[in-house]
């Protein structure tokens, strides 16, 4: 390339709009959880007896989950797309410690021989194929995103659009999951969320170096 072509090309980009990285991450996460919507309405639909489900305390507390995982994730999606260390990792803690109070109390309340079965419901093949598959467009929208940043870990950078992806998509999936167990939940939807997280950093370590 010669000068002139180079003062042309940096006299074109000077000229682009500048997105904030904290806009391009919630811009990324907005779009990503409204095509995953579209999935939804596609290819699910919510479980039979959802009116109903939405006032007792097992739907509720398994959407407090998910979504707190969104919210909790989303919030650090923009400090670790920007080349300095992030330090708000309590924030974290959140969603796996509500989801454990709900897992003491349903032990607390229901006898031994419920709990297997509780564990082991008959969606556990669909969870697990779900919650990945409604993960796919947020995530792929937050790839997108994170590359125009400078993460100062690519590997932790990938998980945490992981989490924020498999919060979006197990969010979803709980709409039309009959199990409200806190164990199924505690055990599957963590297994799958952790699968999409573990997929996303591995491809953070090839994609979203600088």
């Amino acid at each position: 390339m010669n000068t002139e072509n180079l003062i042309r090309v940096l006299a074109a980009d000077a000229a682009r709009p500048v997105i904030g990285i904290r806009a391009l991450m919630i811009g990324a996460l907005g779009i990503g959880a409204a095509l995953s919507l579209v999935l939804f309405r596609v290819g699910f639909q919510p479980r039979a007896d959802f009116a109903a489900a939405i006032h007792g305390p097992g739907l509720a507390l398994k959407l407090a989950v998910v979504l707190l995982l969104v919210v909790t994730a989303g919030g650090l999606l923009s400090p670790v797309a920007r080349p300095l260390p992030t330090r708000a990792w309590p924030r974290l803690g959140l969603a796996p410690l509500l989801l454990a109070i709900g897992v003491l109390i349903e032990l607390a309340l229901m006898p031994p021989g419920d709990w297997r079965a509780r564990v082991l419901g008959p969606n556990v093949a669909h969870c697990l194929g779900s919650i990945p598959l409604l993960s796919a467009p947020p995530a792929l929208c937050l790839f997108f995103a994170m590359r125009r940043g400078a993460p100062a870990s690519a590997t932790l950078a990938g998980a945490i659009a992981g989490l924020a992806a498999g919060g979006i998509g197990a969010s979803l999936y709980a709409l039309a999951c009959p199990e409200d167990s806190s164990l199924f939940v505690a055990l599957w939807y963590t297994l799958a969320i952790g699968a999409v997280t573990t997929l996303c950093s591995m491809a953070g370590r090839r994609w979203l170096q600088w």
